[in-house]
Parts: structure tokens; C-alpha cells; sequence
């Protein structure tokens, strides 16, 4: 049962039908694993921890940079060179002091992030990393632990956004859509922020977008990135969708 307090701080979202005094209910009582706290995860985590998800894990190993201010917008000036997941941890706590909230100052490698995810009981994890070996990671991770994903990324203009429910046994997974190769295995992903720029609120958008996703899944509304790849431009504000299906030659779930 909801406290009085609670019934005040989520009331604009309790009195949607579509999420009730029982959906902010499972919402507080969700784990949720978040993983790069940059310009994605700040506006996702910020919005989840609003919402009022009870647990939320925060992993990140680089630090503060001033080139992330532009984008980050968990972070301030003076918090340069801190740990991003320890500063994210304690911005989220101010907004939010009544959820649970947990900094891992480190980079999500596949085994740590399998042990994780074995030992501990997660509803969902969302990918807010910009680099390809650490995506496929979280995919086969998350898809070995039967835990739902929300992946996005940003370049230039142009973001993308797919969900896989790693509950159903059918489901497709990222390597159906972006085979794993040699190459991509052994080297970080090229076109990422640091390399070919991004605009800020194009990050504010897919971000906040895995964020509305994550509150559809935890209260069992119908996902529109579920195995569909949303794919949006800032620069005429259009989104397209690809229907996507499972890979017979898949490396992962094939």
C-alpha cells in the first residue's frame, strides 16, 4: 500500500488510468539496471528515479569530463573528474531520497555483468552505452538472465531505440539485427560521440524515450520499441519503425 507521502509525490502520475495506485505500486517495487550514466542514461535515470522505481543500479567508470556538460545533464562544473555513477548516485538521491539507489564505478564487462545478473533479481536493464562491444555484452547477458533490455544510441541527429523481452523464449535479440563481427568484437564502436559529435537534445529524447519504455514494461502496458527498431531524426523531428524477427543463423539465440 502506498504511503501518504507517496500518494502526494507520484499523484499526477496515479491518477492516469493507465498506470494507477497498482502500477506506481510495481513501479516501486522494481529493479532496474542502468548502465552508462552519459547523455542517455542522465535524462532515463532522472525520469525513472522520478517516477518512483523503487531500486535503481547505476553503472558507469569514466568521470566527469567538461566536454560531457554539453549533453550530461546530471552533472555540474564541480563535478568534474569525480566518478560519473557516484555523482549520478547522489543527484538522483536529492530528487529522490525515498528510493534505493547504488553507484558500480566501473565498466560493465560480460562477466561481471553475468554474475550480476545471476545474483541478483532484476526487471529490466536499459543500455544507455555508446560502445558496441559492451552493447553485444549486455545483449547476450541479458539474454542468457531472461531480463528484459532498452537500448538506444545517438549520432549526429539520428537516434535509434529497440526493447527485447528476454522473458519469452522467441524473442530476437541485437546480434539478430547487428550480427557481432571479428572486428566490432575486438574494437570499441568508431562512431560514437567523441568522434563524430552529437546534438545535445537528441540524447534528452531517446533517453527520456527508454525511460517512458521501461515505466510501459514495469506496469504492463504495451511497448512500442518492443523487437522494432524506432528510429528517429532531430533535424526534421520524423520516426520511422523496422519490424524485426529473430535470426535463424544468430550467434546468440539462433
Amino acid at each position: 500500500m502506498l504511503s501518504r507521502k507517496q500518494l502526494q509525490r507520484y499523484s499526477r502520475q496515479i491518477m492516469l488510468p493507465q498506470i494507477g495506485e497498482a502500477g506506481q505500486e510495481k513501479l516501486g517495487a522494481a529493479r532496474v539496471l542502468v548502465i552508462g550514466l552519459g547523455g542517455l542514461g542522465s535524462p532515463a535515470a532522472l525520469y525513472l528515479a522520478a517516477a518512483g522505481i523503487g531500486e535503481l543500479h547505476l553503472v558507469d567508470g569514466d568521470k566527469v569530463e567538461v566536454s560531457n556538460l554539453q549533453r550530461q545533464v546530471l552533472y555540474k562544473t564541480n563535478h568534474r573528474e569525480k566518478d560519473k555513477a557516484q555523482v549520478a548516485a547522489q543527484q538522483l538521491t536529492a530528487a529522490n531520497p525515498e528510493i534505493r539507489i547504488y553507484a558500480h564505478c566501473r565498466m560493465a564487462d560480460e562477466g561481471w555483468l553475468t554474475e550480476l545478473l545471476s545474483q541478483q533479481s532484476f526487471d529490466l536493464v536499459l543500455d544507455c552505452t555508446d560502445n558496441l562491444k559492451i552493447r553485444h555484452s549486455i545483449n547476450r547477458a541479458c539474454r542468457a538472465q531472461r531480463v528484459p533490455v532498452i537500448m538506444a544510441s545517438v549520432r549526429g541527429f539520428s537516434g535509434q531505440l529497440v526493447s527485447f523481452d528476454f522473458r519469452l523464449q522467441s524473442s530476437p535479440c541485437y546480434a539478430c539485427l547487428f550480427p557481432p563481427t571479428a572486428t566490432q568484437s575486438d574494437l570499441p564502436e568508431v562512431d560514437n560521440c567523441s568522434t563524430v559529435g552529437v546534438i545535445g537534445p537528441a540524447l534528452g529524447v531517446m533517453g527520456s524515450t527508454q525511460a517512458l519504455e521501461a515505466i510501459k514494461i514495469l506496469v504492463g502496458l504495451p511497448v512500442s520499441s518492443l523487437n522494432k527498431l524506432q528510429l528517429f531524426e532531430a533535424g526534421s523531428l520524423e520516426w520511422r519503425a523496422l519490424t524485426l524477427s529473430g535470426s535463424s543463423t544468430c550467434p546468440v539465440c539462433g
